[in-house]
């Protein structure tokens, strides 16, 4: 993937002052991205500087310059959760059946959660759940049913970055009948220890493309003395068998190199969470020639973009 010339694309200078809770935020990172009509949407993780995270929408005509909402967005719903939820946050957008879901990270007292957001504007969000009762992160759902069945990618969290946060090095495949209650399928693929994905996690939600659903996701290398380097890799996993994968990139395809990626809040971090793809067949596939927008968050502090082709990335899955 190619940086855009324009990076970063949204700095914490770019979110308006939001009162009492947003007011000169800290950073601005790992965004859900969307092609919504003729704008393209964000929902960017921003954090206070009480350390307090909140999730903002950002607006743009190309998809490349953004104007952030000046409101926070509010999960009507939420707010009957009868734990404590300390934060919510990394959003993935999935256009599915019409309409708009959004799964986050739901932080409280016993650890990561995944939730659940849906709305049909952009402008009223509903809070449907929490959908797991383990602690869990990069969730991601598929954009339609196969086989009858809701489909996400998920991260249990099962290992520990040593000195650092609770993390996984297995993402699975899950099913549901109602996008509420989940069941582990199957694993999909392992950390690789030594290399540059020992842990890992999805990323922005799999693409249908011809060849299969191509899925971007982050690995964490943690065998460096000084830090833990995220970076993006790809694969492709069967179109009626997501559990089977078909192939995955060996090396990375987006490392840390930039100023604004090494340094930050968290050093080291490119962090995949939102795609666009540009264009779609007429049976909704992604067309090969098509362009792809890969947003991601910045050494969790700024946003980036990333541009490539379908095609290019199938062929790093190789």
């Amino acid at each position: 993937m190619k940086r855009h010339p324009h990076n970063p694309i949204l700095t914490r200078s770019d979110i308006p002052d939001i009162a009492p809770h947003l007011i000169d935020c800290s950073s601005v990172f790992n965004p859900g991205a969307i092609k919504f009509g003729d704008k393209y949407l964000m929902m960017v993780r921003t954090q206070s500087r009480s350390r307090e995270t909140f999730m903002v929408m950002a607006e743009s005509s190309d998809g490349i310059h953004f104007k952030a909402e000046d409101h926070i967005v509010d999960f009507k719903g939420i707010e009957k959760v009868r734990e404590k939820v300390y934060h919510i946050y990394d959003a993935r957008i999935t256009h599915l059946e019409g309409t708009y879901y959004i799964m986050f990270a739901m932080d409280m007292d016993a650890g990561c959660q995944l939730g659940l957001g849906q709305t049909d504007n952009f402008k009223e969000f509903k809070f449907l759940g929490i959908t797991s009762n383990e602690d869990i992160r990069n969730g991601v759902l598929f954009p339609e049913k196969i086989n009858g069945r809701y489909m996400r990618l998920d991260r249990p969290n099962k290992a520990r970055h040593a000195g650092g946060p609770t993390s996984g090095s297995t993402i699975w495949l899950s099913a549901s009948d109602n996008l509420i209650d989940w069941v582990p399928v199957a694993p999909v693929i392992d950390g690789r220890f030594h290399y540059w994905d020992e842990f890992i996690g999805s990323g922005p939600p799999p693409v249908k493309t011809r060849k299969g659903w191509l899925h971007i996701y982050h690995g964490v290398a943690t065998h460096f003395g000084s830090a833990n380097i995220y970076q993006a890799g790809i694969m492709l996993l069967a179109l009626n068998d997501p559990s089977k994968v078909i192939s995955r990139g060996f090396y990375n395809i987006l490392e840390p190199r930039e100023i604004w990626e090494v340094a930050g809040q968290v050093p080291n971090v490119v962090f995949p969470s939102g795609i666009v793809v540009h264009e779609l067949d007429s049976e909704g596939f992604a067309k090969p020639e098509s362009e792809v927008y890969v947003y991601y968050g910045a050494a969790d502090t700024c946003v980036g973009l990333a541009v490539s082709t379908i095609s290019e990335l199938i062929i790093n899955c190789g």
